[in-house]
């Protein structure tokens, strides 16, 4: 988290004058942050980097309607808006919209649109590209960088990169993405699918579930072990084909339906029993719902946009409902 927070004021020192997106302060995201790791050994530190427009900039989100699937994706159309009024008010900068080309070109930086968009959207592989040469450039300027050495790890929509002092070692993964709204739900660098075109922005969940973790400790009684279910149960399914999200959100669901008084140490086994119960039903009925999309008993401190609140919850399971196979495979495997 320091070297994070370092980051960001750094950051802010590099682009003040700049027409590149203002980044905010990182958010930790993923299991590390929400108190339990699948591997302890090769834990990743995932931290999901905010980004508002620059001035005379404008964000939009448009939702891709093409195809139906489990997570919605988006993409980040970038506006010029104009700026005559600051000019006249004193602010050092032209009017991107009304200053000729030739006088842009020759007194300032050119715009967003001309450094990290394709066409007039947000390009994720050219800002990836982008966050490496910002951590490279400022890494020599943070206090680690006395005492801790830095790796850079190859990725084409996040910034990755480890750092280590001879004695620990942590691994960072730098994801960048656009709020929806006042909401805590963003659209992020982070790829659903195998092929996810470069201006392409998924739908992401994750602050919103991290704040949902940080809502079950703040109520749950001191030898809760809530997490200890989550990760052990997690490392039972190691090298199967059921995902860390889907043991993750099964235990959403029961920790927003099984009071945390009940998730004491001596009901570890009755909790760990109601997991597989729920694992093996979903399996059967090859449906298991999104945990937070149309979830109406979700904590209302947390900020969701309107229509994911309302929203038709997607099945995690439309795979096993489509391909009996893979069905089958899934049985097998439990």
């Amino acid at each position: 988290t320091d070297l994070m927070d370092n980051f960001t004021i750094y950051f802010g020192h590099v682009l003040s004058d700049s027409f590149y997106p203002v980044l905010q302060r990182a958010i930790g995201v993923g299991s590390a942050f929400e108190g339990w790791s699948p591997r302890d050994q090769d834990v990743v530190y995932c931290v999901l980097v905010p980004m508002t427009p620059p001035r005379g900039h404008t964000f939009h989100l448009e939702l891709d309607t093409a195809g139906q699937r489990p997570v919605r994706n988006f993409r980040v159309r970038v506006q010029l808006e104009c700026t005559c009024t600051r000019e006249q008010q004193g602010e050092n900068m032209l009017c991107f919209l009304h200053h000729p080309e030739e006088e842009l070109r020759r007194n300032q930086d050119p715009s967003l649109l001309h450094t990290l968009c394709t066409g007039s959207y947000l390009d994720v592989h050219k800002t990836a590209r982008w966050f490496y040469q910002l951590v490279r450039a400022v890494w020599p300027a943070l206090p680690q960088s006395h005492n801790w050495h830095l790796v850079l790890l190859p990725s084409r929509r996040s910034c990755q990169f480890q750092v280590s002092n001879g004695r620990e070692s942590f691994r960072i993964e730098m994801l960048f993405g656009v709020r929806r709204g006042d909401s805590d739900v963003f659209v992020s660098s982070q790829p659903r699918e195998a092929c996810t075109p470069s201006t392409t922005w998924p739908e992401s969940y994750a602050v919103a579930e991290v704040k949902f973790f940080k809502h079950i400790a703040r109520q749950a009684p001191p030898d809760s072990l809530h997490l200890k279910c989550l990760q052990f149960f997690t490392r039972l399914q190691l090298g199967l084909g059921f995902s860390t999200y889907t043991t993750k959100t099964i235990v959403m669901h029961l920790l927003n339906i099984v009071p945390v008084s009940r998730w004491r140490r001596r009901y570890f086994l009755q909790r760990l029993g109601d997991i597989n119960e729920n694992l093996h039903c979903c399996l059967e009925e090859k449906r298991l719902n999104h945990f937070i999309i149309g979830n109406n008993r979700f904590p209302q401190e947390i900020s969701l946009p309107l229509d994911i609140a309302s929203a038709e919850p997607p099945n995690l399971f439309h795979h096993l409902a489509q391909h009996p196979a893979a069905h089958s495979q899934a049985l097998s495997e439990y």
